[in-house]
């Protein structure tokens, strides 16, 4: 479990500075198509989920190919902590946007990091309390929707609040 916290903190680390930078990722790109499906496409609260996603699920991958058989629960336990990092994102916005009535740059940079560290401290307590290979297909199924439903929305998002930018929302 030594081993497990140390690979932890080097993905809050990872998480943090790549969802930061990928904040940037699709302005810095010209606006490229690909980069838009992995990185926010404007200021809403859909697309900041990203920020958490997609690191998160690149660190899941190069983790279970390094340790997949050292942590047989480590993909059960990473697939749940990205679920709820990326989920606790609209949850914590929108509530403290009801509490506040607006929208505050430094709750979100805020938001971002406190989820990242839910989401990895969730991880954690699933591996401790394992003790052999769980069955992972709910957060698999779960995280491979929310993958599909990014790449849809992307581009085609629906005409709801959690897709458009809060700035410019009314009332």
């Amino acid at each position: 479990m030594k081993q497990w916290n140390c690979i932890k903190w080097i993905g809050i680390v990872f998480v943090l500075a790549a969802g930061t930078l990928s904040h940037f990722l699709y302005e810095w790109s010209g606006q490229n198509y690909f980069a838009g499906l992995i990185s926010p496409v404007n200021e809403s609260v859909w697309e900041h989920m990203k920020l958490i996603f997609f690191p998160m699920l690149a660190f899941t991958l190069i983790l279970l190919c390094r340790y997949r058989k050292t942590y047989p629960c480590a993909a059960c336990a990473l697939l749940t902590g990205i679920l709820t990092g990326t989920l606790l994102i609209p949850v914590l916005f929108y509530a403290y946007t009801f509490v506040v009535g607006k929208d505050l740059f430094f709750m979100d940079i805020a938001i971002f990091i406190f989820s990242t560290l839910i989401g990895f401290l969730i991880s954690s307590k699933i591996m401790k309390s394992c003790h052999s290979k769980p069955k992972c297909i709910l957060p698999c199924i779960l995280v491979l929707l929310l993958l599909l439903c990014f790449l849809f929305f992307t581009y085609a998002p629906p005409d709801m609040a959690l897709f458009s930018d809060p700035a410019v929302l009314p009332g």
